[in-house]
C-alpha cells in the first residue's frame, strides 16, 4: 500500500509500505475515503513539530472498514466510520471515565499520524489498522457526507468539546475566537446553533472572517489587550501572546479553552488571571469520547460544517497539496 510520509518542511510524499494485517481478534482493517489535515498537521508541515521526519502522517478521516477479527461486533466490512486520532482500549479505567486519549492499555500519547506512543501509521494511507476496533470506531450516521465530516476524528468533535458544555452551563454565554484554522470556526457554528448570544471571532485573513460572519459571528482582524467580559475563550493559534490575550478578555470567573499547539515558549499574565479569578485548560481533546455528541449535532440541521471545507481533491492530489496549507481541504477516493 502507499503511506503519505512527511519527509521534510513542506514535503510529504507517497512511500510504500505493507499491507496491514489483523493482529488480534478485536482488530479491523481502515480503507480512508475522505481525509482531512488537522491544524497539527499543518504546524508539523510547517516544520514546528518536535518529532523528527520521516513518518507517516494524517489523523483525520472517515473510513470504509475492509477487514475485522473475530471478536468485532460494532462494524462490518463495507461500513462508513469516524477514527478517533488516539489509540484507545475502550476497557482500562481511564477510558471507561472518559480519558481516552490517556488509555493506558498503549503507550502514553500513542495516536495516528506521529510516531508518538509507538508506530501506528497514518490516516492519508491506503489502509490502517485498528486495534480495538469496537472501541475505537464510530459508525457514521446515515444522512452525513463523509467530507462534510472528515474531521470528526478530531477538530470537529474538539470544537464541540471547546463551546458545548460551557454553553450548557452558562446559557447564552458570550463567546471570544481567537483562531487561524478550522477549529476556531467550527466553535462559531457551534456555538452560534448552541445560544450563545454573542460570538466574536478574531482572525487576521478576511477569508475566513467571511465564514465566520455567515454564522453570525462578529469579527475583527485582532484584538486589543482590554477587558471585554467574555465569558468563555477560545484559543486555538498556538501562540502564546494571542493565548495571553484570550486570557486578558474574560470576565471574572470566566474559563479560557486553548486548543493551539504551543510548539514556542513564551508568558501568560498569571497575576492578571489571578485577580481576575479566571480557568485556564489547556489540553488534548479525549476525541472518542465526545465523537457520538458531536455527530449528533452534526445530523440536527442545526449546524453547516461543510462550510468549512475548502477544497474537495482527489486522494493522489495529497503530496503536492496538503503542504500548501489550504484552509480545509478533504481528499477523497473510494476504497480499493
Amino acid at each position: 500500500m502507499r503511506e503519505l510520509t512527511y519527509v521534510s518542511r513542506h514535503t510529504a510524499e507517497w512511500r510504500e509500505a505493507p499491507d496491514p494485517t489483523l493482529q488480534s481478534d478485536v482488530d479491523a482493517i481502515v480503507a480512508p475515503v475522505a481525509a482531512t489535515p488537522c491544524d497539527v498537521d499543518s504546524a508539523i508541515l510547517a516544520g514546528h513539530g518536535f518529532i523528527a521526519p520521516p513518518f507517516a502522517i494524517g489523523h483525520e478521516c472517515v473510513a470504509r472498514v475492509v477487514d475485522i477479527g473475530e471478536a468485532v461486533t460494532g462494524v462490518r466490512p463495507g461500513d462508513l466510520v469516524v477514527l478517533p486520532w488516539s489509540i484507545n482500549c475502550g476497557t482500562c479505567d481511564h477510558c471507561r471515565s472518559g480519558l481516552t486519549a490517556h488509555c493506558t492499555s498503549v503507550p502514553h500519547m500513542a495516536m495516528y499520524g506521529a510516531p508518538i506512543g509507538g508506530t501506528w501509521g497514518g490516516l492519508f494511507s491506503d489502509l490502517v489498522r485498528v486495534p480495538y476496533a469496537d472501541a475505537m470506531l464510530v459508525p457514521l450516521p446515515s444522512g452525513l457526507d463523509p467530507v462534510a465530516m472528515a474531521s470528526a476524528s478530531d477538530n470537529w468533535s474538539l470544537s464541540w468539546r471547546l463551546v458545548a458544555p460551557h454553553l450548557k452551563a452558562r446559557p447564552g454565554a458570550r463567546v471570544l475566537v481567537v483562531a487561524r484554522g478550522s477549529i476556531g470556526l467550527y466553535v462559531c457554528d457551534i456555538a452560534r446553533a448552541l445560544g450563545a448570544s454573542d460570538v466574536l471571532y478574531v482572525d487576521p485573513k478576511p477569508e475566513h472572517r467571511a465564514i465566520a460572519e455567515s454564522y453570525g459571528a462578529r469579527t475583527a482582524e485582532a484584538i486589543e489587550p482590554i477587558r471585554h467580559g467574555f465569558d468563555l475563550a477560545i484559543e486555538a493559534t498556538g501562540r502564546v501572546d494571542q493565548l495571553a490575550l484570550a486570557l486578558k478578555s474574560l470576565a471574572p470567573e470566566g474559563f479560557c479553552e486553548s486548543a493551539g499547539n504551543h510548539f514556542r515558549p513564551g508568558e501568560l499574565p498569571l497575576l492578571d488571571m489571578y485577580l481576575t479569578g479566571v480557568t485556564l485548560r489547556v489540553a488534548r481533546d479525549n476525541v472518542r469520547h465526545h465523537i457520538p455528541d458531536a455527530l449528533d449535532l452534526a445530523r440536527s440541521g442545526q449546524v453547516t460544517p461543510e462550510r468549512v471545507v475548502s477544497h474537495v481533491l482527489d486522494w493522489d492530489d495529497l503530496p503536492d497539496a496538503l503542504p500548501q496549507r489550504l484552509l480545509k481541504p478533504v481528499f477523497v477516493r473510494e476504497t480499493r
